[in-house]
């Protein structure tokens, strides 16, 4: 019999699956070094275009509202109108509102092209983890694909600082956004011929459009309670109006997916196994992640005076040992230990970390005060996040894998959002009263991070019971072959393979 000539051998097939990957995750590492390149840059966008202090906040939270209301719709209309085709638009967005970001002569001017930047950057992201699971659906293939995506998600913000550090330095501030032109044009180019295509669902049972309405006003609107919250106080009026009309329209959403004929968000995904409880340990572990990632760099800024060259430094030992792990070793350790198992670890070794940098003193050293918490730092996130995201994808259907991709980005950076608009308040309060009782600057800048560092590991020992309580090893949907269990030594232990 012979072969199909238009049919590429397996090994070539498999190759460019592979090569697929990482042109999705370079796309998605433009996303994330968007958010700290930007911050490092602050200071000279704001003497450049004559940004106020209070203005200046805006070129980040104006891509952080849309960002962060658009994810869960952005992934259920992925299912509908196509993952590849939502992507591509997405990443056009994004690349087309960078470039007009690098030439703003304004601070007008900027805002919006950040606005829509973040609608790009909403578009692109949201999919891309449900375009994962269904090109990679053997579970060991699945698990280091994910390992993959987990290192350039989460480590992608330590990279920023560098990249951000040195385009400012050498050249200026412009470069930061005209860098995602080429790249981000390439990465068209690269997906429409390497990620393949696939339909969608359509809308022939109807547009749920209230819905839509109702889920991003809901999510824009508490994004923007969120970020407003540091200025007018969390229990200002303001803050409290805002937050309850905030609830108020996500009570409506689930209560318009509960009766529509055709609902944007059927709410039988949460009947999913492991749905409701891995997004959840996701939310609460992002409050401790970002705090590091966040309160971290302060303390070394602030307390320390390092440059941000420095802190990006100093952040590269978590990289490097996440990068390990993620890489090439968290397939092997998943599938041999389970997804629940090893997420709980990395979690033990995250609140660990916490705990660390909760001790650090005002003079720290960095070998020997920071160093082992980085480590720590790395380890844990190389364990957990690959781990809870297999397991907040594992329950999902093949049509609903958009949706749940979408809702894993959601409940990872509104909750990150929420928990750190939180520690950095309680963080203030508690420096503001120190220098009250007449500790030094730098002596009352530390105990409010230190503060902050306690809850956020308070928060990850809570995901760590959220987990054991509600996280359960996936059924196996087709037993591995003879040669692959006398490998990995499966005996009795078939059942905590992770399946996707």
């Amino acid at each position: 019999m012979s072969s199909n000539p238009s049919t590429p051998p397996p090994n070539a097939a498999d190759r460019t699956r592979w090569i697929a990957l990482y042109v999705l995750c370079t796309g998605v590492l433009m996303i994330v070094l968007d958010v700290t390149v930007v911050n490092v840059a602050l200071p000279s966008i704001q003497q450049s275009l004559g940004f106020t202090q209070s203005s200046l906040a805006w070129v980040v939270n104006a891509y952080l509202v849309p960002f962060g209301g658009l994810l869960l719709l952005a992934g259920r209309l992925s299912d509908l109108l196509g993952r590849r085709r939502l992507f591509l638009g997405g990443l056009a967005i994004f690349v087309t509102a960078s470039a007009l970001c690098g030439v703003a002569q304004s601070e007008t001017w900027l805002i919006v092209a950040r606005f829509v930047q973040g609608i790009g950057g909403a578009l692109t992201s949201a999919v891309v983890l449900g375009m994962i699971v269904t090109m990679f659906p053997d579970p060991r293939e699945q698990a280091k694909a994910i390992g993959t995506f987990t290192f350039v998600a989460v480590a992608g913000g330590t990279i920023g600082l560098l990249v951000g550090g040195v385009l400012t330095e050498a050249i200026n501030w412009h470069w930061i956004f005209f860098v995602n032109v080429p790249i981000g044009a390439a990465t068209v180019v690269l997906a429409q011929r390497l990620v393949p295509a696939d339909e969608g669902a359509g809308f022939d049972g109807g547009a749920d459009l209230p819905g839509a309405v109702l889920i991003t006003s809901a999510l824009m609107l508490g994004v923007y309670t969120i970020v407003k919250a540091a200025d007018d106080g969390w229990t200002s009026t303001r803050t409290l109006v805002m937050a309850a009309v905030a609830v108020a329209l996500l009570l409506a959403f689930v209560l318009r997916e509960s009766t529509a004929k055709a609902p944007l968000m059927p709410l039988s995904i949460f009947r999913a196994p492991n749905v409701a409880g891995a997004n959840l340990t996701q939310a609460l572990t992002m409050v401790g992640m970002f705090g590091i990632g966040f309160l971290a760099a302060l303390y070394l800024q602030r307390v320390l005076g390092y440059d941000p060259l420095q802190v990006g430094c100093a952040f590269l030992p978590s990289t490097l040992v996440m990068g390990a792990l993620s890489l090439r070793y968290s397939e092997k350790i998943v599938v041999r230990f389970g997804a629940v198992r090893v997420a709980l670890v990395g979690l033990a070794l995250t609140a660990a970390s916490l705990a660390i940098f909760a001790t650090v003193p005002v003079d720290g050293q960095y070998v020997s005060d920071l160093l082992p918490a980085m480590v720590l730092q790395g380890l844990g996130a190389g364990l957990a996040f690959p781990a809870l995201m297999m397991l907040s994808m594992s329950g999902a259907a093949p049509e609903q894998a958009g949706l749940a991709s979408g809702l894993v980005n959601t409940t990872q950076q509104v909750g990150g959002a929420l928990g750190l608009a939180v520690l950095a308040t309680l963080s203030a309060t508690r420096s503001d009263h120190l220098v009250a009782a007449g500790r030094s600057q730098a002596a009352a800048l530390t105990g409010g991070y230190h503060l902050a560092f306690v809850i956020g590991g308070a928060c990850v020992v809570a995901a760590m019971v959220v987990a054991a309580l509600t996280l359960r090893a996936p059924d196996m949907s087709g037993a591995p072959t003879a040669e692959a269990a006398s490998d990995l030594d499966l005996g009795a232990e078939r059942d905590d393979l992770v399946v996707g």
